[in-house]
């Protein structure tokens, strides 16, 4: 039987998870849930209410056992991260838990699906689910990215966009980024069969190339091939006069293969997985639409690289549908219903198959809407749960979701979060709008209001910035949940030059603001409030009192060595 993936423990009900003295000791930290079964629930009811139903259903005490809704202040920190990439303001945070009407959390929500940081948000995620991090090859980042950022700006349909993906050839310069997938894997058949069966399939069929797989008896190695099959034609074209790569293709060639084990021989169609394999059509007299020369790119008239994209996209796959939930679903909640998630199988079954079923229905009946999907599991009960659990919860083998899960932060979330919190980002800001004012007087007020402006302004301004993040934290191939601190990204908190920069008190960013207030609580519920997102207690006020006082002769260190603290701290690392 193949691993699920790491044991879990208790989230400490304390939290010391700041320190003002050193530099902590960063944990990767989960939690400890029990399985339910779930139960009928009438059609009326929402989305995000049955799967809570389903959660807790075959429980009569899961709600008595489950921990607290977070409070205000950290669900607004952790959907703000979840949607956007980004911490809150202090501004914000404020605004947010002095608001009493009844639905401010549902409108915060629809708000920041709406922005356009929820699109770059999704660029980043899809860009490293897809691509996992791996350098340029064919087609440069920033234009698959733009290409992402733009899909989801307008909310194209998954399958859509999965779709063109799998279809496109690199010729057409319009479409070319989407052929980045592909492209940049250079058409190696082990690379691409198996991320296709990974990335949207949700199983590692690498084990299955040569034979059976040894530990998971769903994985046949004539999954392998079948999907090597819709590929195993093409190959990767060089444009002499252009020095562009595009994908050509052969009109002949069939897929065969033996058993290193039992010595079996076998050949297949093109297929995905258990379903029908795909035939050729009768071959015509003349199989090719641009026959095959020195320096040109053959096209056949049948292309089974142009049905690959039908049969992994096709209802009649469910796997399709379940890969992209359980991913949504782990992006949400930290874990997914199948875990890891690209070892879905038998042995290795969904912890909670009602919600799945639940999702993938959904998924399907809303067009294939991601936001959708994302809004209705933000609403759900489960994910607005405390990740701060109760004593009396007991270890189980499987996780309920009666507490929030840890998350670590991603390199880009990180990145700006520590912009947002130090002011780099609304200084900078500032500085943009200021300059296109002024260079365009009669237009620039009107185009600096647009948020759209904004965020690409501050993305174009600020990349590499958050570059320097994604190199040191960022990790080349299958993407892991868990956070193991390394020295260099220790040094890199520890005294790296970008961040002390940003230490520096300057205009009016949190620094400078710190030493303009005149007590030290001010001080102390300004930082919480900038870094942390939430309000201090009387212990921690009490403790940053202390500290300034204590540092009194060194005034101009004691605020900078406080953000610093706050920044580098376990609380700030992760998405709680």
């Amino acid at each position: 039987m193949v691993s699920t993936g790491p044991s879990f423990y208790f989230l400490p009900e304390s939290r010391d998870l700041m320190s003002l003295r050193s530099i902590p000791q960063l944990l990767t930290y989960s939690a400890i849930l029990i399985a339910v079964y779930a139960a009928p629930v009438s059609a009326e009811t929402t989305l995000h209410e049955r799967i809570d139903a389903a959660l807790g259903a075959g429980n009569p005490q899961f709600e008595n056992q489950a921990v607290a809704t977070a409070d205000d202040a950290t669900f607004l920190r952790r959907i703000t991260l979840d949607l956007t990439g980004t911490i809150p303001t202090a501004e914000k945070v404020r605004a947010f838990v002095a608001d009493t009407s009844a639905d401010k959390r549902v409108d915060e929500i629809d708000r920041l699906l709406a922005s356009p940081e929820y699109a770059r948000r999704m660029q980043y995620v899809f860009d490293t689910m897809l691509m996992e991090r791996h350098p340029d090859k064919h087609v440069p980042a920033k234009d698959w990215q733009k290409y992402l950022r733009e899909s989801f700006l307008a909310n194209r349909r998954w399958d859509d966009l999965v779709q063109e993906m799998l279809t496109v050839d690199g010729t057409d310069e319009k479409t070319r980024p989407a052929a980045k997938f592909l492209l940049d894997r250079e058409l190696k058949a082990e690379q691409v069969t198996r991320d296709l069966g990974r990335l949207f399939l949700g199983r590692d069929l690498q084990c299955a190339q040569c034979h059976d797989h040894p530990n998971v008896n769903d994985y046949l190695q004539r999954h392998y091939h079948g999907l090597n099959a819709f590929l195993s034609r093409s190959y990767l074209f060089r444009d002499p006069k252009t020095k562009k790569t595009s994908i050509g293709e052969k009109a002949e060639g069939q897929v065969a293969f033996t058993s290193v084990f039992t010595k079996e021989e076998g050949k297949t169609a093109p297929r995905v997985l258990d379903l029908p394999e795909i035939p050729d059509p009768e071959i015509p007299e003349e199989p090719y639409r641009v026959k095959p020369a020195k320096n040109v790119r053959s096209i056949p008239v049948y292309s089974r690289r142009l049905q690959l994209a039908d049969a992994i996209t096709s209802t009649e796959n469910q796997a399709f549908q379940n890969n992209i939930v359980n991913r949504l679903w782990a992006l949400m909640m930290g874990r997914g219903l199948v875990e890891p998630l690209d070892m879905w199988h038998s042995d290795n079954p969904p912890t909670h198959p009602e919600v799945l079923e639940l999702l993938s229905t959904a998924l399907q009946e809303m067009d294939y809407d991601l936001k959708y999907l994302i809004r209705e599991l933000a609403l759900t009960d489960v994910y607005q749960r405390s990740s701060r659990n109760n004593s009396d919860l007991k270890s189980a083998d499987k996780p309920d979701y009666r507490v929030g899960l840890l998350k670590p932060l991603s390199p880009e979330q990180l990145a700006w979060s520590m912009m947002q919190a130090t002011g780099v980002t609304e200084r900078t800001l500032a500085g943009l709008k200021a300059k296109k004012i002024k260079d365009d007087p009669k237009h620039g007020p009107q185009v600096t209001a647009e948020p759209l402006w904004q965020e690409e302004a501050l993305h174009d301004a600020l990349w590499r910035n958050v570059d320097s993040f994604t190199v040191t934290f960022g990790t080349v191939g299958a993407q892991s949940s868990r956070f193991d601190a390394s020295a260099n990204q220790a040094l890199f908190l520890l005294n790296g030059p970008l961040i002390q920069s940003w230490l520096v008190p300057g205009g009016n960013n949190l620094t400078a603001r710190l030493k303009k207030l005149e007590s030290g609580p001010a001080v102390a519920e300004e930082l919480y409030l900038a870094v942390l997102s939430r309000f201090p207690n009387e212990s921690e006020t009490r403790q940053v009192v202390e500290y300034l006082n204590s540092s009194q002769q060194e005034t101009h260190k004691g605020i900078p060595e406080l953000v610093w603290a706050a920044l580098v701290s376990d609380e700030f690392r992760f998405n709680h």
